[in-house]
């Protein structure tokens, strides 16, 4: 009787538990990891939507392992600092595919060959937001895969110089600093990047999102622009007719943050989503666990900038 009111005062709070904070997230985090060690002694079921909060799960290979049941004997639940964390990487996405699902505005910027489009809109406070919608040659598995290796990135992609992750909320959540490349003759000022990513699927779909963030520990680093992106995400579909190739929605959404001219930075932007893919179709084609150990930036012309490597003109 227990585990059946337990699973039921847990269905109606749900919604209630996203605009907690503080010592009741805490306190939530607690009940979760009794609820977690009752599962794994097998007297109640956990609902589905409990791993976001990051509560821990066993499974009966757990329940007849010697050596697991001691390492889950003391689970440790997730810190009030990585649930705010998770909670604003779900926010992030939440809205980034509010602003992708309105239909209402979307001008098409520009169409590529090999079947690129992006289309663009402008927000109120009169940010322009860019959408890519195309096919990739790979399952949504896979784009995921190597989307979510943050910290290899730099090795494919040339507009990055490196990716760090400084702090992980859970499976799906992680804060990132990115620092842009430089371009040659040191011309092009660099950004920097601080960010929260978080991930969620729904059947065969998955999702990514981010935005800027803030850590007082880790301040604007001196040299660079400290740009802010987000709300943005990454929609990725498996075709309905090919279960090898992915639909790939993008979601840019920038400030590059500086003394740029807007109309620079409207039509640089567009420009660094189809190079992106470009870079994004080679990694892909070379397969998961292909390690890259050179790292050639190719030369880009002002007008092909991508948006971390803008020139700066303070």
């Amino acid at each position: 009787m227990l585990p059946a009111v337990v699973k039921l005062c847990c269905g109606i709070s749900y919604p209630h538990l996203r605009t907690m904070a503080g010592l009741q997230r805490l306190a939530i985090a607690a009940i979760g990891q009794e609820l977690a060690h009752m599962q794994r002694n097998g007297r109640t079921q956990l609902p589905a939507w409990t791993s976001h909060m990051g509560w821990q799960t066993g499974t009966s290979q757990h329940q007849h392992s010697e050596s697991s049941r001691r390492e889950v004997a003391n689970p440790v639940p997730l810190k009030e600092e990585e649930l705010l964390y998770i909670r604003r990487g779900h926010d992030a996405l939440t809205k980034a595919l509010d602003i992708v699902e309105d239909k209402n505005g979307w001008k098409t910027e520009l169409t590529e060959e090999n079947g690129d489009v992006i289309y663009s809109k402008v927000l109120s406070g009169d940010r322009k937001v860019f959408r890519l919608e195309t096919v990739l040659d790979a399952t949504p598995e896979l784009i995921h895969h190597i989307l979510w290796k943050v910290e290899e990135m730099h090795q494919w992609n040339p507009s990055i110089k490196n990716i760090k992750v400084l702090k992980q909320a859970g499976p799906e959540t992680m804060v990132t600093h990115e620092v842009s490349a430089e371009t040659a003759g040191n011309l092009i000022g660099q950004r920097d990047f601080l960010s929260v990513r978080h991930f969620s699927r729904q059947e065969s779909c998955i999702y990514l999102g981010g935005a800027a963030t803030h850590l007082e520990s880790f301040p604007p680093q001196k040299g660079f622009v400290r740009a802010e992106d987000g709300p943005t995400c990454i929609i990725i579909k498996p075709l309905a007719d090919d279960t090898g190739r992915s639909h790939f929605t993008w979601l840019l959404n920038m400030d590059v943050k500086g003394w740029l001219p807007k109309s620079i930075v409207n039509q640089a932007l567009p420009r660094a989503q189809v190079d992106f893919t470009r870079c994004l179709r080679r990694r892909l084609a070379e397969g998961p666990n292909q390690r890259h150990t050179n790292h050639h930036p190719p030369t880009v012309s002002r007008a092909r900038q991508p948006p971390h490597t803008l020139s700066d003109t303070r």
